[in-house]
């Protein structure tokens, strides 16, 4: 196999990880942001389910833009929009500008879900192509483990360490 392929493959499924640590992370932080916020129970449930309605949106439409602009350069963009997300959830002043960085956060989710494995299919030999694609799903579930480990390491930073979590 390529060696190219290989890293372009790896650093492919590395959206894998920012998926599953993305998916995973608000749970650290969701009880902290609903006693800082006064959120009542069905507002909290809107704010922790925002994500995950940008992950639908996302799963659905994110091949549209692959397929016009190219799996490579909508791959950054989908990256891009991890960062702004991440720094916007950890740096939000009120429960509205959170909502919707975490939505933001979503429709990168789900657009790296089918935006990712598309292109490492198509750039994988056929004889590879299965296994470079698991990476992707390998690194989804490593990304909810390290949120996890992350999460218990950064509880301890005091009131504000819900922040760090989606920061991270």
């Amino acid at each position: 196999m390529n060696k190219k392929v290989l890293i372009w493959s790896i650093v492919v499924a590395l959206g894998g990880l920012l998926f599953g640590m993305d998916v995973a992370v608000i749970s650290g932080a969701e009880q902290q942001i609903q006693q800082l916020w006064k959120l009542t129970d069905a507002v909290h449930g809107q704010v922790l389910a925002s994500a995950l309605y940008g992950t639908i949106i996302g799963a659905l439409f994110g091949g549209l833009p692959a397929e016009k602009f190219g799996r490579r350069k909508v791959l950054y963009w989908i990256g891009a929009t991890f960062l702004i997300s991440s720094i916007g959830s950890a740096m939000a002043p009120s429960v509205v500008p959170f909502i919707i960085f975490r939505f933001l956060g979503g429709l990168g989710v789900g657009a790296s879900s089918v935006v990712a494995p598309m292109f490492i299919s198509e750039i994988a030999p056929a004889k590879n192509r299965g296994k470079l694609v698991a990476t992707f799903q390998f690194n989804i579930v490593f990304g909810i483990l390290l949120a996890y480990l992350s999460n218990y390491l950064l509880a301890t930073m005091g009131e504000n360490s819900w922040r760090w979590m989606l920061g991270c």
